[in-house]
């Protein structure tokens, strides 16, 4: 299942087709998604105290991952997702623009572009510890 936690996605059939919402929970055993907004239920609620009332709550049921499409949050526009590896780790893809879906590797995929433009020898770092040493052995001993 390629659809995740916190991705916006737009439902494709159904009572809600053409609605977007963010992915709120994600059962991969049922291939189900809970969308935020999307095929809401109203479930009744006895009272279980003395003090409390019974009421009416209502809550986003799930609905399988094959009605809904995944949102690309570069060109905007419903995809399928494709795969690819960034380094070393698989990654989604929007296959209409390229776009990184995954938001924890799209800052790395686009910081090595980057690097790649700008290539540049990295910096020499000492330690600290060994500055003080070089000083020392610098230093005339009386």
């Amino acid at each position: 299942m390629d659809i995740k936690v916190n991705d916006n996605v737009l439902v494709l059939t159904g009572k809600y087709k053409g609605k977007q919402g963010k992915v709120l929970a994600a059962f991969p055993k049922n291939e189900t998604v809970v969308v935020e907004g999307v095929a809401i239920v109203h479930k009744h609620e006895k009272a279980r105290k003395t003090n409390e009332t019974s009421k009416i709550v209502t809550e986003e049921a799930p609905i399988h991952v094959s009605n809904v499409e995944i949102v690309c949050d570069k060109c905007g526009k419903a995809t399928r997702i494709g795969h690819t590896v960034v380094d070393g780790k698989h990654v989604r893809v929007c296959k209409k623009c390229g776009a990184v879906l995954d938001k924890a590797y799209a800052k790395k995929a686009k910081k090595t572009a980057e690097t790649e433009e700008k290539a540049e020898a990295p910096k020499k770092r000492t330690r600290k510890r060994s500055k003080k040493e070089e000083a020392d052995k610098e230093a005339p001993v009386e």
